[in-house]
């Protein structure tokens, strides 16, 4: 229960730690922590790093916190992130400049326990390999902030822990720019991701711009400025983690008010339910394949999607746009669209025309 405040103190660490588990887990060699219920204050100055598992700023604990504003962070070690939490402690980063360039250092980041993470405005710089800009197994939520990860995502979400963007740019520069998955490490309970964006937005080099595997996921995005360089907006699959046969995605993509572009991908043990509304427009291909699970698609009658490629659907929840034999709010430039018969009751089977040519018919 001891309180620390800090103002303007440069602090500087070199070394590694004896466990990198230890160091992610409970803050072992971290140059600035509170744990054990204490609370630190920390405003202006700079905290430093140097060696493996040495963590910049850290709060452990249920009833520790920690509050920097103002600090200039720099962490350089593998497995050395920038600010962190675990063990259900909290930490408000506001207006920080935070950079690491170690392998595995995401600049924010919760680990086993989880933690409650909130960041207001600041920038936040990764360079190394799988360091992403944000590594939530907790609650994690950003406002006003910048985070630019180049040798990796932009937002990692590991078990049934979310992130939260509001207002914010990331950019993912390798694999893709958001991941949702369960590793089956322990370190994070659960398979249900939520990643939520508001505004601001979200860049991916290289990839889908979403990837989720061997989990439940639920993505909800709402005026998001969207890039993704591969042409796949959301690939749900099985990866490297999970048991064979059963380690696909299961995702629900919620639109609103949001513009969308690329391919949505998903393999024989995986679902996607996509909800576009309040005049949301999608331009790509659904579904490479015929083999998924279940793939469904809900239009409401401001929102639009342009078919791009053949496409398969499993349901088509599209009432406001089927007029006589005529879909008014699906443009097909030529493509044809699949839907299962059986789960589709209310098409009866039938053959319809899309705006631009192309067809919706039974599988």
């Amino acid at each position: 229960s001891g309180k620390l405040t800090l103002s303007d103190v440069v602090v500087t660490t070199t070394g590694s730690s004896s466990s990198s588990d230890d160091s992610s887990f409970y803050g072992v060699d971290a140059a600035v922590i509170a744990l054990n219920g204490s609370t630190v204050s920390e405003t202006g100055g700079s905290v430093t790093t140097s060696g493996d598992g040495a963590n910049a700023i850290f709060s452990y604990g249920s009833g520790s916190s920690v509050a920097p504003t103002g600090v200039v962070v720099s962490a350089s070690g593998q497995y050395a992130h920038g600010v962190m939490a675990s063990g259900g402690g909290s930490l408000t980063a506001d207006d920080l400049t935070v950079t690491t360039t170690g392998a595995n250092g995401a600049a924010v980041a919760t680990d086993r326990g989880g933690g409650t993470i909130t960041v207001l405005g600041g920038t936040y710089r990764t360079s190394g390999m799988s360091s992403p800009g944000i590594y939530s197994t907790g609650t994690i939520a950003a406002s006003d902030a910048t985070f630019d990860a180049t040798g990796a995502e932009a937002a990692v979400i590991e078990g049934s822990n979310s992130v939260t963007v509001t207002d914010s740019h990331l950019t993912g520069s390798v694999n893709r720019g958001v991941m949702i998955y369960q590793s089956m490490s322990g370190d994070a309970k659960g398979s249900a991701g939520v990643f939520s964006e508001t505004g601001g937005s979200l860049t991916a080099l290289s990839g889908p711009i979403f990837y989720v595997t061997n989990t439940t996921a639920a993505i909800n995005l709402s005026c998001v400025a969207l890039d993704g360089s591969s042409g796949v907006l959301l690939d749900a699959a099985a990866g490297q983690w999970g048991a064979s046969g059963s380690s696909g995605g299961q995702a629900t993509f919620n639109a609103v008010d949001q513009t969308l572009s690329g391919s949505v991908d998903v393999d024989g043990i995986s679902t996607v339910a996509l909800d576009l509304s309040d005049g949301s427009t999608l331009s790509g291909a659904i579904n490479a394949a015929a083999s998924a699970k279940s793939v469904s698609l809900s239009l409401d009658s401001s929102s639009r999607w342009t078919v791009t490629g053949t496409s398969y659907l499993t349901v088509l929840s599209d009432s406001a746009g089927i007029s006589g034999s005529n879909v008014t709010n699906i443009v097909g430039d030529g493509h044809t669209v699949y839907y299962t018969s059986s789960a589709n009751p209310s098409l009866d089977g039938r053959t319809y025309a899309l705006l631009d040519g192309g067809t919706l018919t039974p599988a």
